[in-house]
This record gives structure tokens, sequence and C-alpha cells, in this order.
């Protein structure tokens, strides 16, 4: 039995996947301010019109509700609820939706079915003193020029 066992334990341990080590999330924080909030959105608005898009920018609170929205002139009301929705996703998972999409893409299609998620590049937590104090979402363009767009918005702060 004991023969057995030892066997097993050790086909177990060769089988098993290496499950790499991931970094603990960034903390929350205090709630990003309205006034912050639509700074973001107006060097945000700035970048997508120096590149000719027109986009809808939403920025949320850690725990996903909104703090200000933006849409330009033209632009598509299906980006609305998706700009939103990118925010909310980085907010609430601690986590850009640029790494949602490419882990979806690489095969972990289990996020899919997480309809509290948006896998969709353009979405990305905001950062002050190593906490998360909100996230921004954008929406209009391809969703790596919404990724973008939104790394350009906080780049400029």
């Amino acid at each position: 039995m004991k023969r057995l066992l030892s066997a097993l334990a050790a086909s177990v341990a060769v089988a098993a996947p290496a499950v790499a080590q991931t970094p603990p999330a960034p903390a929350y924080g205090q709630p990003i301010s309205m006034e912050a909030a639509q700074t973001l959105i107006e060097r945000g608005v700035e970048a997508a019109r120096a590149r000719g898009f027109r986009m809808a920018f939403a920025i949320v609170e850690p725990n996903g509700e909104l703090v200000a929205f933006a849409r330009m002139d033209d632009t598509q009301y299906g980006s609305i609820r998706v700009a939103q929705r990118k925010a909310w996703s980085a907010a609430r998972y601690r986590l850009a939706t640029l790494t949602m999409e490419e882990r979806t893409l690489a095969g972990r299609t289990v996020t899919l079915a997480n309809d509290d998620s948006l896998p969709i590049a353009g979405g990305v937590p905001i950062l002050v003193d190593g906490r998360i104090v909100g996230a921004l979402g954008v929406s209009g363009a391809a969703s790596l020029e919404d990724h973008e767009i939104a790394q350009a918005a906080l780049a400029a702060r």
C-alpha cells in the first residue's frame, strides 16, 4: 500500500503543472475625486483628438461606480456602455482589461463565462501611491488603440 501511495504521489508531482507566482494586486485607496477624474478625461480627449479618434471615457471609483463620463461628438453610442464596463472591470478586478483580453486569447476562456468582466483592452486601474483609486475605461477605436489612449491619459498626470 505504501508503494502504491508513493507511486501515486510521485506521478501527481510530475503531472502537476508549475504554478507561476502572481504578485499580489494593489490595495484599494481613497476613491478618485471628480476633479481628478475630469482632468483625466480631458487628457484622454486631447490624446484621442490628436489621433483622429472619437471616443467615450468613463472614470469609476474602486467599487466600479461611475465618477465622471464623457462622449466625444459623433462617437458611436455602443461605446458608452463599453467604456463604463471596461472601467468597472479594471477597478473590480484590479487589472488592466488588456491583460484580461490577452489571457482570454491565450486560452483562458473561462473569463468569458463571467458576466462581471469585459476582457477587451481599454480599461486600466488608476493608481496613486501604489493604491487603486479608480479606473479609466476608453472605447471608440480598436481595443489596443483604446488601451493606448487610456495609457496616454494616465501618463500625462
